[in-house]
């Protein structure tokens, strides 16, 4: 018996094996690329798959030292940083007070049951809709800077944070704020003191969501600071996209040094991540 249930448990999966491997090329096959092109001078480009999957004939940093230069990388650093840790101090803060509010409210009241639901609908209105009339009330309003940027991301990404921070709010349990009451606590008091604390894998999560989407993104940047003299990484890179082709060599040169300081914060967050989306994703 025990020879039989060795053999059970022993037995592989290959389907779902395979899948993993093709998940697993799929993701590691691009970054490859990326890499070796990134080395590589622009006379090893060859139009041959072979030559394309070769190594460079010599590693080079000269590259990226040049990608810095065409892209202002450290002023256009300094602004996607900014930007960044801004909005996500913001995310955390303001979307976490409002998904405590409306979460612990939605049991008991019709009207943050609705409220929840406009704001979670956001979700599903594309930024193409928005972008004409966000352009124009931005410009009207003086908030064509990075102040409105800032703005416009605490607002996109309310819905999914909100949704998140509800969620997850259904794994505390109501006995805690109700031990904080006894003992004389205000809401205020038992929020910051108790719960925001207890939040914290969340906070992770919703911290490296924020964060991706905002460093990555290019067209609210494009559409908000077009005219001004301000940069973030993702727009100071389509400088390597011209009318005539793309100098794919400082591209992706340009890809992997801004891929590093985000790929650092997530390995920093990383560990509260998992426990954050399996326990905010709770109906």
């Amino acid at each position: 018996m025990n020879t039989k249930g060795n053999k059970q448990t022993a037995r592989t999966n290959w389907p779902i094996t395979i899948l993993l491997i093709i998940g697993c090329l799929t993701i590691f096959f691009p970054l490859y690329m990326t890499i070796i092109i990134a080395f590589k001078q622009p006379s090893e480009m060859t139009n041959d798959i072979a030559g394309a999957l070769a190594f460079p004939s010599s590693w080079s940093f000269s590259n990226f030292a040049q990608a810095m230069e065409v892209t202002d990388f450290w002023n256009s650093l300094a602004n996607s940083v900014l930007i960044t840790v801004i909005a996500i101090v913001l995310a955390v803060i303001i979307h976490s007070l409002a998904g405590y509010a409306i979460g612990r409210s939605m049991a008991h009241s019709k009207v943050y049951s609705f409220i929840y639901l406009y704001i979670v609908s956001g979700m599903f209105v594309p930024f193409a809709i928005l972008m004409m009339p966000v352009v124009k009330l931005t410009a009207q309003m003086g908030l064509a800077n990075r102040v409105g940027v800032i703005l416009l991301y605490t607002v996109f990404y309310m819905p999914m944070n909100l949704l998140l921070y509800s969620g997850y709010l259904k794994n505390i349990p109501l006995a805690l704020e109700e031990a904080a009451r006894v003992d004389g606590a205000t809401t205020w008091k038992t929020y910051w003191s108790i719960i925001f604390p207890v939040m914290k894998p969340m906070h992770a999560t919703v911290a490296v969501l924020t964060a991706l989407g905002t460093w990555n993104d290019v067209m609210t940047p494009l559409v908000i600071l077009s005219g001004t003299d301000v940069n973030t990484l993702p727009l100071a890179q389509l400088n390597f996209q011209t009318q005539f082709g793309t100098n794919y060599n400082l591209a992706f040169a340009s890809y992997l040094l801004a891929l590093i300081p985000i790929l650092i914060f997530y390995l920093v967050c990383q560990k509260q991540i998992l426990n954050g989306v399996v326990n905010g994703a709770v109906k």
